[in-house]
Protein backbone atom coordinates (compact mmCIF):
# COMPACT_ATOMS: atom_id res chain seq x y z
CA UNK A 1 0.00 0.00 0.00
CA UNK A 2 1.40 3.90 -0.71
CA UNK A 3 2.16 5.33 2.10
CA UNK A 4 -0.63 8.57 2.17
CA UNK A 5 0.80 12.02 1.85
CA UNK A 6 -0.62 14.05 4.22
CA UNK A 7 -2.69 17.23 3.48
CA UNK A 8 -0.94 20.80 3.61
CA UNK A 9 -1.81 22.24 6.93
CA UNK A 10 -0.53 25.54 6.57
CA UNK A 11 -1.88 27.76 3.87
CA UNK A 12 -0.15 30.45 2.17
CA UNK A 13 -1.41 34.19 2.83
CA UNK A 14 -4.68 34.79 0.93
CA UNK A 15 -5.33 31.13 0.55
CA UNK A 16 -8.45 30.94 1.84
CA UNK A 17 -11.28 31.11 -1.00
CA UNK A 18 -9.11 32.59 -3.76
CA UNK A 19 -8.00 29.54 -6.11
CA UNK A 20 -4.18 29.43 -4.17
CA UNK A 21 -3.43 25.99 -2.93
CA UNK A 22 -2.52 25.87 1.07
CA UNK A 23 1.25 24.88 1.08
CA UNK A 24 3.18 23.52 4.59
CA UNK A 25 4.98 25.98 6.27
CA UNK A 26 8.25 24.55 5.47
CA UNK A 27 7.46 25.61 1.96
CA UNK A 28 6.39 28.86 2.91
CA UNK A 29 9.48 29.12 5.20
CA UNK A 30 11.89 28.23 2.11
CA UNK A 31 10.71 31.46 0.14
CA UNK A 32 11.43 33.39 3.23
CA UNK A 33 14.96 31.83 2.82
CA UNK A 34 14.78 33.17 -1.08
CA UNK A 35 13.86 36.85 0.12
CA UNK A 36 16.30 37.14 2.92
CA UNK A 37 19.32 35.36 0.37
CA UNK A 38 17.99 38.61 -2.24
CA UNK A 39 18.44 41.16 0.58
CA UNK A 40 21.99 39.58 1.60
CA UNK A 41 23.16 40.04 -1.75
CA UNK A 42 22.03 43.58 -1.93
CA UNK A 43 24.07 44.23 1.31
CA UNK A 44 26.79 42.48 -0.10
CA UNK A 45 26.41 44.81 -3.80
CA UNK A 46 26.32 47.81 -1.68
CA UNK A 47 29.22 47.03 0.50
CA UNK A 48 31.52 46.42 -2.31
CA UNK A 49 30.04 49.13 -4.46
CA UNK A 50 28.48 46.85 -7.26
CA UNK A 51 26.08 46.12 -9.40
CA UNK A 52 23.96 42.89 -9.80
CA UNK A 53 26.14 41.85 -12.69
CA UNK A 54 29.47 42.81 -10.94
CA UNK A 55 28.81 40.73 -8.14
CA UNK A 56 28.29 37.65 -9.79
CA UNK A 57 31.59 38.12 -11.67
CA UNK A 58 33.22 38.54 -8.16
CA UNK A 59 31.48 35.63 -7.02
CA UNK A 60 32.64 33.27 -10.09
CA UNK A 61 36.51 35.18 -9.11
CA UNK A 62 36.20 34.28 -5.77
CA UNK A 63 34.71 30.68 -6.10
CA UNK A 64 36.85 29.27 -9.26
CA UNK A 65 39.98 31.64 -9.38
CA UNK A 66 41.43 33.81 -11.94
CA UNK A 67 39.10 33.71 -15.36
CA UNK A 68 39.64 34.92 -18.85
CA UNK A 69 37.04 37.70 -19.67
CA UNK A 70 36.17 35.41 -22.47
CA UNK A 71 35.16 32.52 -19.76
CA UNK A 72 33.65 35.27 -17.47
CA UNK A 73 31.74 37.00 -20.15
CA UNK A 74 30.44 33.07 -20.76
CA UNK A 75 29.69 32.34 -17.06
CA UNK A 76 27.50 35.39 -16.55
CA UNK A 77 25.78 35.33 -20.16
CA UNK A 78 27.07 38.55 -21.21
CA UNK A 79 29.11 39.71 -24.34
CA UNK A 80 32.70 40.18 -24.29
CA UNK A 81 32.07 43.98 -24.55
CA UNK A 82 29.57 44.21 -21.59
CA UNK A 83 32.42 41.78 -19.90
CA UNK A 84 35.09 44.68 -20.43
CA UNK A 85 33.20 47.66 -19.58
CA UNK A 86 32.00 45.05 -15.86
CA UNK A 87 35.64 44.29 -15.54
CA UNK A 88 36.86 48.33 -16.24
CA UNK A 89 34.27 49.02 -13.24
CA UNK A 90 35.68 46.45 -10.99
CA UNK A 91 39.59 47.36 -11.90
CA UNK A 92 38.60 51.36 -11.34
CA UNK A 93 37.03 50.21 -7.50
CA UNK A 94 40.10 47.89 -6.43
CA UNK A 95 38.66 44.67 -6.67
CA UNK A 96 40.40 43.25 -9.61
CA UNK A 97 43.56 43.41 -11.91
CA UNK A 98 44.14 42.21 -15.22
CA UNK A 99 47.25 40.44 -15.13
CA UNK A 100 49.00 38.17 -17.88
CA UNK A 101 48.05 34.89 -18.48
CA UNK A 102 51.09 32.18 -16.88
CA UNK A 103 51.17 30.33 -20.53
CA UNK A 104 49.61 32.64 -22.86
CA UNK A 105 51.45 35.40 -23.71
CA UNK A 106 48.22 37.48 -25.29
CA UNK A 107 45.39 36.57 -22.67
CA UNK A 108 44.80 37.73 -19.58
CA UNK A 109 43.49 36.61 -16.14
CA UNK A 110 40.80 38.56 -14.10
CA UNK A 111 42.13 38.66 -10.68
CA UNK A 112 40.82 39.38 -7.21
CA UNK A 113 42.59 41.74 -5.36
CA UNK A 114 43.16 40.40 -1.55
CA UNK A 115 41.62 43.67 -0.23
CA UNK A 116 38.65 43.08 -2.26
CA UNK A 117 38.68 39.13 -1.22
CA UNK A 118 38.59 40.07 2.43
CA UNK A 119 35.94 42.85 2.55
CA UNK A 120 33.99 40.57 1.00
CA UNK A 121 34.28 37.38 3.48
CA UNK A 122 33.98 40.21 6.40
CA UNK A 123 30.46 39.83 4.93
CA UNK A 124 30.38 36.49 3.58
CA UNK A 125 31.78 34.28 6.83
CA UNK A 126 29.47 35.73 9.35
CA UNK A 127 26.22 34.85 7.39
CA UNK A 128 27.79 31.05 6.17
CA UNK A 129 28.92 30.22 9.78
CA UNK A 130 26.17 31.45 11.15
CA UNK A 131 23.66 29.40 8.83
CA UNK A 132 26.08 26.23 9.33
CA UNK A 133 26.00 26.28 12.90
CA UNK A 134 22.36 25.88 13.07
CA UNK A 135 22.49 22.33 12.31
CA UNK A 136 24.70 22.06 15.14
CA UNK A 137 21.20 22.23 16.70
CA UNK A 138 20.54 18.90 15.31
CA UNK A 139 21.42 15.26 15.57
CA UNK A 140 23.39 13.58 13.16
CA UNK A 141 20.48 11.65 11.97
CA UNK A 142 18.03 15.37 11.98
CA UNK A 143 21.05 16.53 9.50
CA UNK A 144 20.89 13.80 7.09
CA UNK A 145 16.93 14.38 6.84
CA UNK A 146 17.59 18.30 6.51
CA UNK A 147 20.42 17.68 3.99
CA UNK A 148 17.76 15.41 2.58
CA UNK A 149 15.11 17.52 1.96
CA UNK A 150 17.49 20.27 0.82
CA UNK A 151 19.28 18.42 -2.01
CA UNK A 152 15.61 17.53 -3.56
CA UNK A 153 14.32 20.82 -2.95
CA UNK A 154 16.94 22.06 -5.20
CA UNK A 155 16.70 19.09 -8.02
CA UNK A 156 12.96 20.47 -7.59
CA UNK A 157 13.53 23.88 -8.69
CA UNK A 158 17.06 22.99 -10.99
CA UNK A 159 13.73 21.04 -13.22
CA UNK A 160 12.26 24.26 -13.20
CA UNK A 161 14.66 26.73 -13.78
CA UNK A 162 15.29 24.69 -16.74
CA UNK A 163 14.05 25.81 -20.42
CA UNK A 164 11.13 22.82 -21.27
CA UNK A 165 11.02 21.39 -18.06
CA UNK A 166 8.89 21.79 -15.00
Amino acid sequence: MDAEVPAPVDAAPGASGNGVPAVREATMLLRTVIEMSDLFEKRLQSHLTVNPTDLEAMEHLLSSGPLGPSDLARRLHISTASTTAMVDRLVALGHVTREPHPTDRRAVLIVPTETSRRSAMSVLMPMILGVDAVLDRYTPDERSVITNYLAQVVDEYRSHATPGQG
